[in-house]
């Protein structure tokens, strides 16, 4: 299923836009600080991160895990990301289950890379963020046809932030939340068929793929030296 949704999404991405009228990377940016920031029922991912390391004792790798698997849950709990994904896209006609996804992918990255020693402030940061978001098979696949210079560590510890980066980083997020969108829906249609079917499909899918970008971050954003 997850390569139809795949397959499909790549076919339909160029010709979608107009299912998705106002997003665009202005809107990346936001979602993305309110992933930060805190929305609705979500903290802030520094504080989520903090309150996950008091509860492990101060062990931040047991920390980290336990923020995954948080986000897993909230993931493929059933009206959850639609539920968050509305608090953001409210104005606009975005799909909310799809925005909320990302939303939560952002938010768990986020406590992760605090976790590790980063600033969630640093634009350079933030941008490593966003990208791994992406996963790992897109991102290696952009850094291949020199659409992004580096994986998200080697973004996140550049000794300066380049501003022409940002656009470009925004940019590929879209296109990849358009993506979701035209796979979400075609997968959609076809469990329809099944009663009941749609979505479990649809909530384990998205269980998964946040557990893939959780392990993504994890093995990507290590540990900063003490400073």
């Amino acid at each position: 299923m997850g390569m139809i949704k795949n397959q499909i999404g790549k076919q339909l991405g160029s010709r979608v836009t107009g299912l998705a009228p106002g997003l665009t990377t202005s809107f990346v940016r936001e979602a993305l600080a309110r992933a930060i920031n805190g929305v609705g029922p979500l903290p802030a991912a520094a504080k989520a991160a903090e309150k996950q390391l008091a509860e492990q004792k101060g062990d931040r790798d047991k920390a980290v895990r336990e923020l995954v698997e948080n986000h897993v849950r909230f993931a493929g709990a059933q009206g959850f990301v639609t539920n968050v994904g509305g608090l953001v896209t409210a104005p606009l006609t975005i799909p909310t289950n799809v925005t909320g996804l990302a939303l939560l992918q952002c938010r768990m990255v986020a406590g992760i890379a605090h976790l590790r020693g980063y600033d969630l402030d640093d634009p350079k940061v933030r941008n490593a963020i966003l990208v791994t978001v992406l996963g790992e098979d897109v991102v290696e696949d952009l850094v291949k046809k020199n659409k992004l210079p580096a994986p998200p560590m080697a973004m996140a510890t550049a000794p300066v932030h380049d501003e022409a980066l940002d656009a470009t980083v925004s940019r590929e997020v879209a296109s990849s939340i358009i993506s979701r969108i035209t796979g979400k829906r075609a997968a959609v249609a076809v469990t329809r068929r099944i009663p009941g079917v749609g979505g479990v499909v649809g909530a384990s899918a998205d269980g998964y793929a946040t557990w893939k970008i959780g392990r993504y971050a994890e093995r990507e954003l290590l540990p900063r030296a003490a400073r």
